[in-house]
């Protein structure tokens, strides 16, 4: 028999980092290893592994009150339950984001217990997300970045941390993570489980595109309306809503917008009744991603499995480790462009120092010398001003210009948005490429050898990875986007 895992998130709502721990308790069943998943919500559907559901792992604003000594007696008896003895290792997502401010504490004291972990990292709160950031630091480190440390990333040869790409792996390389217990793991791409058949042709009729996403604020859909704003004789649709109560406010104000502006987009499209991903995708005849900022990015490999080019924003940090791999992503664009006198060159500048000073003071790090320069040389290039990094009421001065104006959707660089998908050999050849690389049974066995050499380390007691190097790899005034502030 292989070992009991007890896999750990926050929930199990439809979305990215569920259909990772889906495909990974298939992997692992597959393998003979014995999956349980510990989560805070019940989820939506049956699954084929035990779900213990308690409800302190939810996220922070609607968790109930415990103490980590509680929280962490539930979670042994709730895998002990689960899997009928205590677990051989235990597989934790997106444990230092934030989002639950006890699972942190827990942790480390499962690490002190000499407990394995295997902490997978998808999204960090280094990484553009002040305010989560702000709220640990406040709370778990006292205000202290090295009590933080000591808190959010034990180090020792028992606790071993998964990455997505290349860009979090030298970054946690750079925080002091060793090669032994550092792993690359790319999330496997396959839609079987979302009622995936055959691939199916595009519908006849108006064209559909459909941005395959939950709609917060990073994934930019100010930009997926200006496409549809800009997009003659097509159709637009968006899968699913925020699920955090703090992120619905600016949706609902997008979506007002684009009722008032009568743009062609059907919102929450995979909240239907019996709605299903691969559903979804056999109905439109490309995707759109026009997100700014990923974990992973499954968004630019799924929609090739069902035939479906995608086209949009790129995000080369992480599209080139696909491209390494052989994937074709030319339908993307770095830059959505206008020019940069549509804005007030004061306004945009206050927009960017304003935004240096809340990030870095919540980060509690000074602004750079010439920080607000520096990131307007990054969003402005000869003119021209990338429409991604701007917040919600810059990019709707934007669209309204846009949607108003022939002359001024003239300007907008690159022209003819979407007009440059593939060919049917070239979706082919990509699905194939993506099969073959990202599939399933590739993730499995990369799982198993992180696994492996996880149950083989020895244990010591932890000290601390170094946030400090971790936060200066990501903090930077080039890399602002009004977005993620």
């Amino acid at each position: 028999m292989g070992p009991r895992v007890a896999i750990v998130h926050y929930h199990l709502q439809t979305g990215g980092v569920t259909r990772v721990i889906q495909h990974a308790v298939h992997a692992l069943l597959a393998r003979g290893a014995r999956p349980a998943v510990l989560t805070g919500q019940r989820p939506d559907a049956p699954w084929p592994c035990p779900v213990q559901v308690l409800p302190a792992l939810q996220y922070e604003e609607t968790r109930p009150a415990a103490s980590p000594r509680q929280l962490l007696e539930t979670l042994r008896e709730a895998a002990r339950q689960a899997l009928g003895a205590a677990p051989d290792l235990w597989h934790v997502h997106n444990h230092s984001l934030g989002k639950n401010l006890l699972l942190p504490v827990v942790l480390r004291m499962l690490a002190e217990d000499g407990e394995r972990l295997l902490l997978q990292v998808h999204d960090l709160a280094e990484d553009g997300r002040p305010a989560l950031y702000r709220r640990l630091l406040e709370t778990l480190g006292e205000g202290d970045a090295q009590r933080l440390s000591a808190v959010l990333y034990p180090n020792a040869p028992h606790v071993h941390y998964a990455v997505l790409n290349r860009r979090e792996l030298e970054a946690f390389r750079s925080a002091g993570v060793s090669p032994q217990c550092g792993h690359l793991l790319p999330n496997a791409v396959d839609l079987d489980m979302e009622g995936g058949g055959d691939p199916t042709p595009p519908p006849a009729g108006p064209p559909l595109w459909l941005y395959p996403t939950r709609a917060i604020r990073r994934k930019n859909l100010g930009e997926f309306l200006l496409w549809a704003a800009v997009t003659p004789d097509a159709r637009f649709a968006t899968t699913r809503g925020p699920a955090n109560p703090a992120e619905r406010p600016r949706y609902e104000a997008w979506r007002a917008f684009s009722a008032a502006l009568e743009l062609p987009v059907a919102f929450e499209q995979g909240e239907r009744p019996g709605a299903t991903l691969a559903g979804l995708l056999a109905a439109c005849h490309a995707t759109v991603t026009t997100s700014v900022a990923e974990g992973f990015g499954l968004a630019f490999l799924e929609p090739w499995l069902a035939l479906r080019p995608v086209a949009g924003r790129d995000l080369p940090e992480l599209t080139d480790d696909f491209r390494a791999e052989g994937v074709r992503l030319d339908a993307l664009y770095r830059r959505l462009e206008v020019p940069c006198e549509w804005l007030d060159a004061v306004a945009l500048r206050e927009a960017a120092a304003g935004a240096l000073e809340r990030t870095h003071r919540a980060y509690r790090r000074p602004v750079p010398e010439a920080g607000p320069e520096r990131a307007l040389a990054a969003w402005i290039r000869d003119g021209w001003l990338d429409f991604g990094r701007l917040d919600e009421p810059l990019q709707r001065q934007v669209i309204r210009r846009l949607h108003a104006s022939a002359e001024a959707r003239a300007l907008l660089r690159p022209q003819g948005l979407g007009e440059t998908l593939p060919g049917a050999a070239a979706v082919a050849a990509n699905r194939e490429r993506i099969r073959h690389r990202f599939g399933l049974h590739g993730y499995g066995e990369r799982l198993r050898a992180c696994y492996g050499a996880l149950l083989e380390s020895p244990t010591a007691p932890p000290d601390a990875l170094d946030g400090g190097a971790l936060l200066d790899h990501y903090l930077s005034p080039e890399r602002l986007y009004l977005l993620r502030t």
